[in-house]
């Protein structure tokens, strides 16, 4: 196991659930905010500059392990830096900037119905029964749903932008299961900026391999505005607050928050650029959050009395 080491004494458990579920639900709408300037692929280069940066800082000063020395330990956050934070963000905004970052994020809720796919094809988990399976043919047609392909126009750029964000919820879904045999004995937050750090060197790799130009980019305040965010809350702040989540509830319980996101991202959609969200949309969210309740319906059961823990 990843070692913990000093946070700060907080209330409950289901306060920094509810609280991480709101940051990282306005991240999609900052997104939104921030590709109207910005090239995608560069634009995330950007976010994990910041937040690699600072979570770095934090480790240098509060951990006695601020970087990895073993090769064990440089594989872990190479693997996690490519799948978890390079691969899977450079497809999130590509696939943003075809279709709404509320709409992503609903999509994105099918990661936890990938990893327990992921954890059962590597061997790390039994093959669900058939409520489970179930359960994961009702996630798939849930993305169905939110893609709603014209029959006439299978390839519109509404089912090319859920694609595209859907292949970014299989890398982390893949990432986060295949990393799980790595086990090094370093602090969570050194483990985090080190793979942040390595996902923006990536996506700086691939920005100009798409096209992207530096020149393209436009400083404005809402973009300086939504790289703050990106950065420093809903990055460095929210991924520190991720880990920590980790650790008290578990892989099954934290998966929870990917549909909780979904709720707010398309609350603040609504709120603050005025986007509305189509009765098929709502239905394919439906559709995976229930499809991940029948997979996982007796750890969520399990982990009710969890969340009312002081």
């Amino acid at each position: 196991m990843i070692s913990q080491r000093s946070w700060i004494s907080v209330p409950t458990t289901g306060l920094l659930f509810v609280l991480l579920s709101l940051l990282w639900g306005g991240s999609f709408v900052a997104i939104d905010i921030g590709l109207r300037d910005l090239p995608p692929v560069l634009f995330a280069a950007m976010r994990y500059d910041i937040a690699g940066a600072l979570v770095l800082g934090y480790a240098a000063h509060r951990t006695d392990r601020w970087r990895p020395r073993s090769r064990r330990e440089w594989t872990l956050v190479s693997f996690l830096g490519l799948f978890m934070f390079g691969a899977y963000n450079a497809l999130i905004y590509i696939g943003i900037d075809h279709v709404s970052g509320a709409v992503a994020s609903i999509v994105i809720s099918l990661g936890p119905v990938l990893t327990a796919g992921f954890a059962t094809t590597l061997g790390i988990e039994e093959p669900p029964n058939r409520i489970g399976a179930l359960g994961f043919l009702a996630a798939i047609a849930g993305v169905v749903l939110v893609a709603d392909p014209s029959p006439g126009a299978l390839l519109d750029t509404n089912t090319i932008g859920v694609g595209i964000v859907l292949l970014g919820s299989v890398s982390f879904a893949f990432g986060t299961v295949a990393s799980r045999p790595i086990d090094v004995d370093l602090p969570l937050s050194t483990v985090q900026a080190w793979a942040m750090l390595v996902g923006a060197a990536f996506l700086h790799l691939a920005s100009p391999l798409r096209g992207e130009v530096f020149s393209a980019a436009a400083v404005t305040p809402s973009t300086v505005a939504a790289l703050v965010y990106l950065g420093v809350i809903s990055g460095a702040v929210a991924y520190a607050l991720y880990f920590r989540l980790l650790d008290q509830l578990g892989p099954t319980e934290i998966n929870l928050v990917g549909y909780t996101e979904p709720v707010v991202a398309n609350g603040l959609s609504w709120l603050v650029l005025g986007q509305t969200i189509a009765l098929s949309t709502l239905g394919g969210f439906a559709a995976i959050f229930t499809g991940f309740a029948l997979l996982k319906r007796k750890a969520l059961l399990d982990a009710a009395p969890i969340f009312r823990r002081r």
